[in-house]
């Protein structure tokens, strides 16, 4: 079922292997239906190829609402998006989100295997167990996975008498199941706000190995953790109020610095480690 006013183009292009150019946001203003109070506001930016651009700002900024309209669950009410230079609505959908990956805030738990968890980011690695493995290395999960009786073949939740997991572990689970997914585009929306510190740290610490090749979209209201972007957006109501890199915003001393030092004060205080908390 398509939204309303999602149309499909007659005669769609193909979305290429490999991007090139890069994403293109041209004065995007948004409203949801039923709505007249755009959510974004003439947005111009680029995302660039091989690179990782973070999104950060206060609840209600239009951080999610932005992917919606990169995974063309809606389109925007003016403006485009062009991805190496043609418009979004001239892709083929299915093609389009084929070459989308993505973990959202709101991420399914399956009561299936913990192998079929993950193999459903990508059906056609379902039975291939070291790329399964692989990807539960990649999220963490490797070691806890190999502790299990039944390894990947343990049965989960509890509908069905399986292993219940903790919320951080589910989590780990849906993001085994994003890198399983061999995709040009993967966006992680709160990726890590189920785990805790060391997790979290453990994470982020090769998170340039996870995404290396790959445009990455990363969504986080911890500052710290985005550090490692290429480029750093911060959005408030609705529009880009600074962009750079993390010592580039440092520097110019705005509301991304602002709100940086205040949450490094607060990691301070709860008492976690300089790297685990603000590394």
């Amino acid at each position: 079922m398509l939204p309303p006013d999602l149309s499909l183009a007659e005669h769609p292009h193909s979305v290429p292997c490999q991007i090139r150019h890069g994403i293109t946001f041209e004065h995007v203003t948004f409203c949801y239906p039923q709505s007249t109070e755009p959510v974004l506001r003439d947005l111009s930016f680029h995302l660039k190829p091989n690179c990782c651009t973070a999104l950060v700002g206060p609840n209600g900024a239009g951080k999610t609402t932005l992917i919606k309209l990169l995974f063309r669950f809606y389109d925007p009410t003016e403006g485009r998006i062009l991805l190496d230079g043609i418009d979004l609505r001239k892709y083929d959908l299915d093609d389009l989100r084929a070459h989308m990956g993505a973990i959202f805030q709101d991420f399914v738990r399956y009561e299936f295997t913990l192998g079929e968890n993950i193999g459903v980011g990508n059906l056609s690695c379902m039975q291939d167990r070291s790329l399964l493995r692989r990807a539960a290395e990649e999220a963490d999960m490797l070691h806890f996975i190999d502790q299990l009786p039944r390894g990947l073949d343990t049965p989960l939740g509890r509908e069905f008498g399986g292993r219940e997991l903790s919320g951080g572990e589910w989590q780990k689970l849906a993001l085994a199941r994003a890198f399983l997914r061999d995709c040009s585009l993967l966006v992680l929306d709160e990726p890590t706000a189920a785990l805790d510190a060391q997790a979290e740290y453990n994470l982020y610490s090769h998170f340039q190995k996870l995404t290396q090749g790959r445009m990455t979209v990363l969504i986080s209201h911890r500052f710290s953790s985005v550090r490692m972007a290429d480029t750093i957006l911060y959005l408030s109501q609705g529009q880009i109020r600074e962009e750079g890199s993390h010592e580039e915003l440092m520097q110019r001393q705005g509301e991304y610095a602002r709100l940086y030092t205040l949450q490094a004060a607060q990691y301070v205080r709860e008492g976690l480690s300089h790297e685990e908390g603000i590394h």
